[in-house]
């Protein structure tokens, strides 16, 4: 098993499609394929064992995920928004490697006797212009195929295994071949360090579409090229979607006749959020999908019938499942477990446990986490209900403890977000001397509405146990999030703690 397969599959399929758009440049299928055997001949001349890849999204960035997999290397894609220091520090845990970075920073990371570095242009100038590879790639299914950089919002970031089999399982087990119209196009705008976009490279090339890259999101920039671009999927994260929405502005429909399918993920979706956008694409098919670095990407998804029949249902616990991450994938396992890791049953919260051939959950240096039956521990937080539909609560570390009664953030931030003034809101636990912990809320208000906390308070009070009203309550402007929409909790509590 190898990533290649897809690839070649492809250009075998239906070679003379556009494959990627990067502005006025593109790649066919065929010629993606071709500068993959060029690249990887050069990965491999260069000795490196790594190729680390610190770009935003361009053409380099798929020629280099397939010529590293050709090569038999290790892909590695690098948070090009840290800081040098950060930056070096990860480079440092993958050497030798060859790096292809944007012009301009190559000066930055040359000099390092174990570091190759090649300039994006340089890189895509051999791409089109070398010699394939001769040897041809390696069919070890256990060859490791990307090394993936957590986010590192509670330590330093740990290096996540990808082997080809569970990269490959995964496209296999979620995408049909050549499913795509000619016609199709996918806006990209995840960062390509990050799952999301690893998976939208191999899922776009198996599936025949054409891959439109955003560099750098902006709504306004996202709503201009789909309509460019006659863009017909989309992936974005919650924030991104909330952004979109207001570049709108109020309940009309968008005017982006080409999209019809849109799929967000990475973050919590305030119901709210939805269910404008619902009204905004109503010719849309939405998917909430969830899933980990450590599980390949989506486990679970919540697909275009579900958004419409808990849309339409007038029956609270149908309608709840908006903000669901739906049902498991074909092939993947979900589990609620307690602290004793012991199976819990619908509507009891615990943590997520997931199982299956696209599951990896293996770590640099760690090994693998899975225990002797193939469950992987994500440390998230959820329940399931009835039905299988799974619910996430937040991470398993951002329970609150107070006075031994263990409370989940996101059940409160569901109550507060009901609120007809309340546009976000993270809840967090900070210490307190008599409970353990207490409640806190950091509260983002819609623009033009007004609150006060003690309406806020009696707000959680009349609709949850006292006990989970906020005792400590501030109005910010905006919250914390990372690039791929998850809220930095850590950032809430530590501005809590001052």
């Amino acid at each position: 098993m190898n990533v290649m397969m897809l690839l070649e599959m492809a250009s075998q399929g239906f070679g003379d499609r556009v494959a990627f758009t990067n502005g006025d440049d593109s790649l066919t299928y065929q010629e993606l394929y071709d500068a993959a055997g060029s690249t990887a001949a050069y990965i491999k001349e260069s000795g490196c064992e790594y190729l680390a890849m610190l770009d935003v999204s361009s053409l380099a960035v798929p020629v280099g995920l397939f010529a590293a997999s050709w090569a038999g290397v290790p892909y590695v894609p690098i948070n090009y928004r840290l800081t040098g220091h950060e930056i070096k520090a990860l480079l440092e845990r993958v050497v030798p490697a060859l790096l292809i970075t944007e012009a301009g920073r190559d000066r930055e990371f040359s000099g390092h006797d174990q570091i190759t570095v090649c300039p994006r242009g340089e890189f895509l100038d051999i791409a089109r212009k070398g010699s394939a590879l001769e040897e041809p790639w390696s069919m070890d299914q256990e060859d490791t195929g990307v090394l993936l950089f957590t986010s590192g919002t509670t330590g330093a970031p740990k290096a996540a295994v990808l082997r080809q089999k569970h990269l490959v399982s995964y496209i296999l087990g979620s995408v049909e071949f050549m499913s795509a119209a000619e016609d199709d196009a996918a806006l990209v705008c995840v960062p390509p360090y990050h799952i999301a976009g690893i998976s939208a490279v191999l899922s776009s090339v198996y599936s025949g579409r054409r891959v439109v890259q955003l560099p750098n999101f902006t709504a306004e920039s996202w709503i201009e090229l789909v309509k460019k671009e006659k863009v017909s999927n989309a992936f974005v994260v919650p924030t991104m979607l909330a952004r979109i929405d207001e570049a709108i502005g109020g309940d009309a429909e968008a005017e982006l006749p080409s999209l019809r399918a849109l799929a967000y993920g990475g973050g919590k979706m305030p119901l709210a959020v939805i269910e404008r956008a619902l009204r905004l694409f109503p010719n849309a098919d939405f998917a909430n999908a969830y899933g980990l670095t450590e599980t390949s990407s989506t486990v679970s998804v919540l697909g275009p019938q579900d958004h419409r029949d808990a849309a339409g249902s007038s029956h609270e616990d149908v309608r709840r499942r908006l903000v669901s991450v739906g049902k498991p994938l074909p092939g993947v396992e979900v589990e609620i477990r307690d602290d004793e890791g012991l199976p819990l049953g619908p509507g009891e919260r615990g943590e997520i446990y997931v199982r299956g051939e696209q599951v990896s959950g293996e770590y640099v240096g760690r090994g693998s986490l899975l225990d002797k039956d193939g469950w992987f521990p994500t440390r998230d937080a959820g329940s399931l209900d009835s039905e299988g539909y799974l619910f996430l609560e937040g991470r398993a570390d951002d329970v609150i403890v107070r006075g031994g009664e263990n409370m989940s953030p996101g059940e409160i931030e569901d109550v507060l977000l009901e609120h007809e003034a309340v546009a976000d809101v993270a809840v967090v636990g900070i210490p307190d001397e008599q409970w353990g912990e207490a409640v806190a809320a950091a509260v983002v208000l819609k623009a033009g509405k007004t609150a006060e906390v003690q309406e806020l308070q009696d707000w959680v009070k009349v609709r949850m146990r006292s006990s989970r009203v906020p005792q400590l309550m501030a109005f910010w402007p905006e919250l914390p999030y990372n690039e791929t929409g998850k809220l930095l909790r850590r950032v809430v509590k530590a501005e809590f703690a001052s």
